[in-house]
């Protein structure tokens, strides 16, 4: 199919051929109509990628202090494996733009209720509401599109919900005198609104067409005049003032704001919907006692991602207007000849002439002024068909022919060149929504992007499979590439909970399977267990410095990443099971309570363990430290032995009242890690035991498990 993408270096809009998206449980997959390109919101994006990398490291200093950091906390060559979308190294990497279409519902996922085949339906959400001929898109995020409504109004639902949240939260009553700044899509449709709402609505923009394309609407349309202007608000207002003003404007002064505050009546509210700075004068709101108000996007429920991605709804005696209610809200609108979001149209374009509609949007000579650009598509049923098995081709190498699942920032940036490196064949890559698995095979050099994990599974020209996807379905993944007879590389943790690690254990009898636990390859490693070998009284410590992450990061979400201890933890879990050369036997652990989140997905903690053997070990685990400190320290006790390694650069052996220091690169064991796994699935090698993969799992499983009974666990081992 079909999708519209960009290109991160530059940003050049290009028209992709790309999988057909995969369908989940509570999703729907839509063929689009219409999509909606919003001029504002569209441009900044573009204009952004489009940027020298010098510019963007001005704007962005954010991005610039979090490479830094990460270069002292993980080595420059991790962090140049990561920063092909970060400031200072942009790559050819491509991603989908587009957050508001509407279209026909094609397939419905398990457990959707209240829409059928053939519906007709508007969707939201970037990365979902894409700009493609097929979308896969949450249930939350659809709304029913009645009969009266053309698709063309439809693919408005999405910027017409920004608009009706920040008219909510403007808490407007009928007869109210209310200002819009800025007069883009989202003001635009506020104005129409507003109006509807039965309010007076003051539209005010620099440019003149935006303002005549709301004359017609708004009670008032005004051409920004620092003099004319204000005068003009205070007579139509009685000297009273506007009673909300919505500053729906994008730019990075701050004049808007602080219009808003002049030509705001005493005790009235600002509501700041565009990208524009929060900060103002004191005086000019303390004087008013103005109340400043934010707009979150189309309402509650966005970036909550137990309401968006998995359908949990929040009930509406409690929360009237989520935003997929503002979404069917504002459709009903446009049903009742409330909202006519035609009016706005300026421009039609085909899907495949995206890359012309794009260029209206940094063309400032464009004739008419580019607001509602609307693609077009026409969708065929071949899109939905199974792909036919590949022509096999001829084996003319030994190589070790590769398919990879998933195609995120960790694969592209350190697996799949590794794999290259060691010589591997690459045959196919897959991905959920297709675009980053285009942008990987053209890259990386796979014979092809594969339509889905059957494809890759049933392929007898694919020998071994690497799974680099997020952790709620390794399990499930590694256990199917399993009973199809693909050697299989699964990177961490090798299962969220014991069910899985089951379903992986069954799979895998007599087969090769390795789990990303690559530090137990990393050379200093071996290193210290030599050292190890001979101590019969180890006593190990591991200090991870891990640093923060967005309470928004899908690692601290349970069923998504499984939370910093099953889906990092486990890296030294395994570490200590692999120096001590012993299984763990029992595992008790503390964490730092945090919000919102429950204890076992904590991300500072300290965990006990004691091996069959009998020797013990702690590993402490921040994620608030500061990254300034080097990430990872293990320190070995006995046999008169005091052993430290730094951060995979250092190690230092003390014994006899002598200190011996090794040093090296950073190297935590990638490469020799997968040089491992080929070797294994060419058969001139063995695989590490399956038993110390299981084992490093169940322990890291027990761990979690103590934090949740606040006691003790025993693994089953020893």
């Amino acid at each position: 199919m079909k999708q519209v993408v960009k290109r991160e270096r530059n940003g050049q809009v290009l028209v992709q051929d790309v999988p057909t998206p995969v369908l989940r449980p509570g999703w729907l997959l839509v063929a689009n109509r219409y999509s909606l390109i919003s001029a504002g919101t569209e441009r900044s994006v573009i204009e952004t990628a489009a940027q020298s990398l010098l510019e963007e490291a001005r704007s962005r200093p954010d991005l610039v202090k979090k490479l830094v950091d990460r270069a002292r906390s993980d080595g420059i060559r991790s962090t140049a494996a990561a920063i092909s979308n970060r400031v200072g190294g942009r790559s050819d990497s491509l991603s989908g733009l587009g957050y508001s279409c509407a279209g026909i519902v094609l397939r419905v996922g398990e457990g959707v209720e209240g829409l059928v085949l053939g519906q007709r339906v508007a969707c939201g959400g970037a990365g979902w509401a894409s700009h493609a001929e097929v979308v896969a898109v949450p249930r939350n995020l659809v709304a029913r599109v009645p009969e009266k409504v053309t698709l063309e109004d439809a693919a408005y639902a999405t910027v017409g919900a920004i608009a009706l949240h920040a008219v909510r939260q403007a808490d407007v009553r009928v007869g109210e005198r209310v200002g819009v700044i800025g007069l883009g899509l989202v003001g635009q449709l506020a104005i129409r609104l507003l109006t509807a709402a039965g309010c007076e609505a003051f539209g005010i923009d620099l440019d003149p067409a935006a303002v005549e394309l709301a004359s017609g609407i708004a009670s008032r349309a005004l051409v920004r005049d620092a003099v004319a202007l204000e005068a003009a608000i205070t007579e139509a207002t009685d000297g009273i003032g506007l009673d909300s003003v919505l500053i729906c404007a994008a730019t990075r002064s701050s004049d808007p704001l602080e219009l808003a505050a002049r030509i705001a009546r005493d005790r009235a509210t600002l509501v700041v919907v565009g990208d524009v700075p929060v900060a103002i004068e004191r005086a000019l709101v303390y004087d008013k006692e103005l109340e400043l108000r934010v707009s979150r996007s189309y309402g509650p429920g966005r970036y909550d991602r137990d309401y968006e991605e998995r359908g949990r709804d929040l009930p509406p005696g409690y929360v009237r207007w989520t935003e997929q209610r503002n979404l069917q809200a504002f459709v009903d609108l446009v049903a009742a000849g409330k909202v006519e979001p035609a009016q706005l149209t300026t421009h039609r374009f085909s899907v495949d002439d995206a890359a012309e509609a794009y260029s209206l949007l940094t063309n400032a000579d464009a004739k008419p002024r580019p607001f509602g650009i609307l693609l077009e598509y026409s969708f065929e049923e071949k899109l939905l068909q199974t792909p036919s098995s590949p022509t096999r081709r001829p084996e003319t190498t030994r190589a070790v022919r590769v398919g990879v699942i998933g195609a995120g920032a960790f694969a592209r940036g350190m697996l799949i060149p590794a794999l290259r490196a060691e010589g591997a064949s690459l045959i196919a890559v897959a991905s959920e929504r297709g675009v980053s698995a285009v942008d990987v095979a053209a890259q990386a050099g796979f014979e092809r992007v594969a339509g889905s994990l059957e494809e890759i599974l049933s392929d007898s020209a694919i020998d071994a499979v690497v799974i680099a996807t997020r952790h709620a379905n390794h399990a499930e993944l590694a256990a199917s590439a399993l009973d199809a007879g693909k050697a299989v590389f699964v990177e961490k943790p090798l299962a969220l909970d014991a069910e899985g690690l089951w379903l992986v254990e069954e799979a895998a009898q007599g087969r090769v399977l390795m789990v990303g636990f690559n530090r137990r390859f990393a050379p200093l490693t071996e290193r210290l267990r030599a050292e190890l070998s001979a101590i019969e009284d180890r006593v190990l410590a591991i200090r991870v410095n891990a640093g923060p992450l967005p309470a928004s990061h899908w690692l601290h979400d349970p069923m998504d990443g499984g939370g910093r201890l099953l889906g990092e933890g486990c890296h030294f879990v395994d570490l200590l099971a692999h120096l001590a050369a012993s299984p763990i036997a029992r595992a008790h652990a503390l964490a730092v309570p945090q919000p919102e989140r429950p204890l076992e997905a904590s991300d500072s903690l300290v965990a006990s363990v004691q091996f069959v053997d009998g020797g013990v070990a702690t590993l402490l685990y921040s994620g608030s430290g500061d990254l300034a400190l080097p990430k990872e320290r293990v320190e070995a006790f006995g046999g008169g032995a005091s052993i430290v390694l730094d951060d995979f650069t250092r190690l230092e052996v003390y014994r006899g009242g002598r200190r011996d220091v090794v040093k090296q690169k950073q190297d935590k064991g990638h490469r020799k890690q997968l040089a491992r796994f080929l070797a294994a699935a060419a058969g001139t090698a063995d695989p590490p035991p399956l038993e110390s993969y299981l084992a490093s799992s169940r322990a890291t499983l027990a761990l979690a498990e103590s934090l949740r009974l606040g006691e003790a666990v025993a693994t089953g081992l020893g």
